[in-house]
């Protein structure tokens, strides 16, 4: 099956600004291909608020998110590959979702994984899914 990442993104964005809320996105700024301003990236991370006032030629594809916006009053061409997309939220109430495990996603929570496996384990381990409270 398709990634479910971009249908959700595409249906929250839309749920948020219907409520009359700000959609802001956390995003991981050091995954391969993310296209942000570095000076505004905090512990590897960013927060961009894809607002219809806030951005312009706003698109959510199925590869990921991109639009132009002001930073510091100079317009940049953003870029966001779907998997850096950590998290969409309103900003007023940080209702919307945290997005976890999809094939090729990294999971924010867990560190990365061993180059070696580890033999003394007969049973693989698999990750536990986890939500945090993002505001």
């Amino acid at each position: 099956m398709t990634p479910s990442r971009p249908y959700l993104m595409r249906a929250l964005n839309e749920w948020i600004l219907e409520n009359d809320c700000t959609p802001y996105v956390l995003v991981d700024a050091g995954l391969p291909g993310v296209q942000v301003p570095e000076d505004y990236v905090n512990n590897g991370q960013i927060v961009l608020n894809i607002s219809p006032s806030a951005v312009k030629t706003l698109l959510i594809d199925d590869n990921g998110l991109s639009f132009n916006a002001r930073f510091g009053g100079v317009p940049i061409d953003l870029y966001v590959p779907m998997v850096a997309i950590l998290a969409i939220y309103a900003k007023e109430n940080g209702q919307g979702m945290v997005f976890g495990n999809e094939a090729g996603a990294p999971d924010p929570d867990q560190p990365p994984e061993p180059t070696k496996p580890d033999t003394r384990n007969d049973k693989p381990t698999k990750p536990r899914p986890a939500l945090k409270v993002v505001k």
